[in-house]
């Protein structure tokens, strides 16, 4: 069953991980996992600690060169009336430093980031669409 907007967003802000999808200036499509916050119709992720495997991150590139985005945020079980997915989509900007208001929801979210918070870039999204599915409405 389809999911209203508000209901993806609620499962989504819920989730503890999500996929974040960038798009290269070729048009090649370059898919993360990011750990997030939610305030609103505003998605918020950070460059962290965890190694990287290089200084220039794709997803920051891409994000300046197209700054169209989208996540994921899914859960599966065994259960399939469990399933369900939430979509959205929307306009990121790159801020070079880290906002306060932004590492306390992240804190609050992430028991890692109030050991040691971001200090990389981080990253807003301004989303204009929620979506999502599930498998049943009583399903997880």
């Amino acid at each position: 069953m389809r999911l209203d907007p508000a209901d993806a967003r609620d499962r989504f802000r819920a989730a503890a991980v999500a996929r974040l999808a960038t798009v290269h200036e070729s048009g090649a499509p370059h898919v993360v996992p990011v750990t997030f916050a939610v305030a609103d119709d505003v998605i918020c992720w950070a460059v962290d600690h965890k190694p990287k495997s290089r200084d220039d991150l794709r997803r920051l590139l891409n994000i300046t060169a197209n700054p169209a985005v989208s996540f994921l945020a899914d859960h599966y079980d065994d259960n399939w009336a469990a399933l369900w997915w939430a979509r959205a989509d929307g306009i990121a900007r790159v801020l070079d430093t880290p906002d306060a208001t932004w590492i306390a929801l992240l804190a609050k979210k992430y028991r890692q980031y109030r050991d040691t918070p971001p200090t990389g870039p981080m990253v807003l999204t301004e989303i204009s669409r929620w979506s999502g599915w599930a498998a049943s409405a009583t399903g997880a």
